[in-house]
């Protein structure tokens, strides 16, 4: 029977002709795996299967995913990254889901402030979308700024986010951005490069973060993650996601919250 995996050309370019083409006759191909992305089980034999390349400083791992889950690429992780991405594909001591709340902070260009995630569900409309809220530890000052003001905002929806007034409404998608999610778990959220470029992280996870297995089915089902920014002191750490939603509530009400909806990476915008 045929194998229904996809070999991207970029990800053909990286692994050579030869190995592609017995990934594609199925000598390499695994018979099952665990998708990279859901971490649900995948059959190349009856699943359309993406391969996926991840690709560190000295250290590159193919990986499999669902193709409703993930198209066929090549992701650029760091080194420390892909080694923890290589321990959760083996399910060599993942990281424990009571972590997905915990901020897993990054320093923002010019190491001012660092920025802060946390993980949860957001009830929209009667369905539960899988969502991001980012915090920064300290004001974040305008690049070439001197001044002690609190620009995160500004800066932000001078990149297209949008005041949230009212959180029942779904954030509209923001063209060039996109959440990576690999292995199951969360590396980075992406922003578009400059003069055309690539994709760059505009957040990135010093050690990749385990998300819940209900955050992870929201988001294989809606394909994108509502991501929802604060200045620093307007969200803080919360226990539970109605807590977490009622401080939402009340940024949005100071006029204090700006969201966007990002698909996966490498998925269509659309």
């Amino acid at each position: 029977m045929p194998r229904m995996l996809d070999v991207s050309d970029e990800v053909r370019a990286e692994i050579g002709d030869e190995e592609a083409d017995r990934l594609l006759v199925g000598d390499d191909a695994p018979r099952s795996y665990d998708c990279t992305s859901c971490r649900t089980p995948g059959d190349p034999e009856n699943d359309r299967t993406s391969t996926v390349l991840f690709v560190g400083e000295e250290t590159a791992v193919l990986a499999f995913a669902h193709a409703t889950c993930i198209p066929s690429q090549v992701v650029s992780v760091s080194e420390e990254q892909l080694q923890g991405a290589v321990r959760s594909i083996t399910g060599d001591s993942p990281a424990s889901a009571s972590d997905a709340g915990a901020a897993a902070p990054q320093n923002v260009p010019g190491g001012q402030a660092v920025l802060g995630i946390t993980s949860g569900l957001v009830l929209i409309g009667g369905e539960l979308h899988p969502a991001l809220v980012v915090e920064p530890t300290a004001p974040i000052a305008r690049p070439g700024s001197d001044g002690p003001g609190d620009d995160f905002l500004p800066l932000l929806i001078e990149q297209g986010f949008i005041p949230v007034t009212d959180t029942t409404e779904l954030p509209t998608l923001l063209g060039g951005w996109s959440v990576l999610l690999a292995a199951g778990q969360l590396h980075a959220v992406l922003q578009p490069g400059t003069d055309g470029g690539g994709q760059v992280a505009w957040w990135q996870a010093h050690q990749a973060l385990s998300v819940t297995d209900g955050w992870r089915t929201a988001v294989q089902k809606t394909q994108r993650v509502l991501i929802y920014a604060a200045p620093v002191g307007s969200i803080g750490q919360q226990p539970r996601e109605d807590l977490l939603r009622d401080a939402l509530d009340k940024a949005a009400a100071a006029g204090k919250l700006v969201a966007a909806a990002m698909p996966l990476a490498g998925t269509p915008g659309a």
